[in-house]
């Protein structure tokens, strides 16, 4: 029973359209008018605070977006890349990057066992003289240093007449205290072969698999090679690396004793060459060699105390 204003009306006295009483109607319209206004007062607050929600949201998105985007990107610093030449302070020499890799050092062709088992190295970075050390910045060395050269200086204008033409009737300590002088080294016999090599793979001379007068200055005369003795340094076509004379002109002092049998336990990276020994490392041939003699792979050794007509020497920076 529902009471209104003192008159009472049951539930049953409302039909479809509300109740029946004309006060009672009045009442519940109220009633059902008041519930509807709350219903759309409490609608239009939700939508207000959903839109007002959204925007925030919207807002605080676009200000961290903003925020990614004005932030500066982050500098990287990296090392430029090493000059493929440079030319060294202390005797004035040209040299050229050999870059960092790996090589199969050795020649399956060869004869003998010192050239055998072909066999993988890696080596890191160094540089190395584009040219023969010549008998002008020899001379320099001894001036400067006062080293007491003990070759004869009248046989070397014999075999080298200027001061343009490789340095020969030095030894290896003659060639090693030039290199400590100039604060270089010798090349080890990996380096040395590796750098020949010019970026051919599997060839047995700077160029190829052949070799003529036209490559380089050894025993005879023909095409570019007019020299009977020993040519002025430079005198043919660099190999792929831009190192000239890397076959014949003057067999090369390396810094590795030689071991005939090194190859069999050789370190893969950077070896050294042999602890001990009697004999140094030469390399390359020379000009009264054969053309066999030229290939990159051949091992040739020798007392570090003598002087040869047909050695000499380059010299490396870097690495070990």
């Amino acid at each position: 029973m529902i009471v209104s204003g003192g008159k009472g009306f049951s539930m049953d006295d409302m039909g479809v359209g509300g109740v029946r009483d004309g006060h009672g109607e009045k009442v519940f319209e109220s009633l059902r008018l008041a519930h509807y206004d709350y219903k759309n007062l409490l609608g239009g607050m939700m939508r207000k605070f959903s839109w007002m929600l959204l925007v925030l949201l919207v807002l605080g998105c676009g200000e961290e977006v903003t925020k990614e985007e004005e932030k500066p990107e982050a500098v990287v610093e990296t090392e430029p890349p090493p000059p493929d030449k440079i030319t060294w302070e202390k005797d004035g020499k040209e040299m050229a990057l050999i870059p960092a890799g790996n090589f199969m050092m050795g020649d399956r062709k060869g004869t003998g066992t010192g050239s055998r088992p072909v066999h993988t190295v890696t080596l890191d970075a160094f540089y190395m003289d584009v040219h023969e050390v010549t008998v002008g910045q020899f001379k320099q060395f001894v001036e400067q240093s006062g080293y007491n050269y003990g070759g004869n200086w009248d046989s070397v204008a014999k075999y080298s007449p200027g001061d343009e033409y490789p340095i020969v009737l030095v030894n290896w300590n003659d060639a090693t205290a030039y290199a400590k002088w100039a604060g270089k080294r010798l090349p080890t016999e990996a380096e040395w072969e590796y750098a020949a090599r010019g970026r051919l793979v599997g060839k047995r001379y700077p160029g190829g698999d052949e070799i003529t007068h036209d490559d380089a200055n050894y025993r005879g005369t023909d095409g570019k090679d007019k020299w009977i003795g020993i040519a002025p340094v430079g005198s043919f076509e660099a190999n792929g690396y831009g190192l000239y004379d890397m076959a014949g002109n003057v067999w090369e002092w390396c810094q590795d004793w030689y071991g005939e049998e090194y190859y069999n336990d050789s370190p893969t990276k950077n070896p050294p060459g042999s602890s001990t020994g009697s004999h140094r490392v030469l390399r390359g041939g020379g000009w009264n060699s054969f053309a066999n003699d030229l290939r990159v792979a051949l091992r040739n050794s020798y007392d570090p105390a003598d002087w040869v007509i047909a050695y000499g020497f380059r010299c490396v920076s870097g690495s070990n």
